[in-house]
């Protein structure tokens, strides 16, 4: 099962879920703001991507955080951090497979799914 994660109004995951509806691939989309996140997802999320390329430093909600808290991001308090503010995550989060990819580029996608 593909599913893909993010919120509804971001235009990358707009993009590709229009990528997916175009290549006829089934999907389970998960909003963060509607269905939630909890430590749980945040953590598979983790356990495969770097914090680093996980959180979105160029949301408005990361610039928007206090300077001590981005400059000590680590991984005993970024889960809380994560499931408190899930705009931080950057969009969106396919998973496929138990396998997680992070982010929208055609290319990318083109290359998942020919597998």
């Amino acid at each position: 099962m593909t599913t893909i994660y993010g919120i509804s109004n971001c235009d990358t995951v707009k993009k590709a879920l229009k990528f997916l509806d175009k290549n006829s691939i089934s999907y389970q989309f998960h909003d963060f703001r509607k269905d939630g996140i909890d430590a749980a997802l945040v953590s598979q999320f983790l356990a495969q991507l770097d914090i680093s390329e996980l959180v979105n430093k160029r949301s408005t909600t990361y610039r928007n955080l206090p300077d001590m808290v981005k400059e000590n991001l680590n991984e005993t308090n970024i889960v809380e951090l994560l499931v408190a503010q899930p705009t931080l995550i950057k969009r969106p989060v396919l998973v496929l497979n138990d396998t997680a990819y992070l982010g929208f580029k055609e290319p990318q996608y083109l290359q998942i799914f020919q597998s």
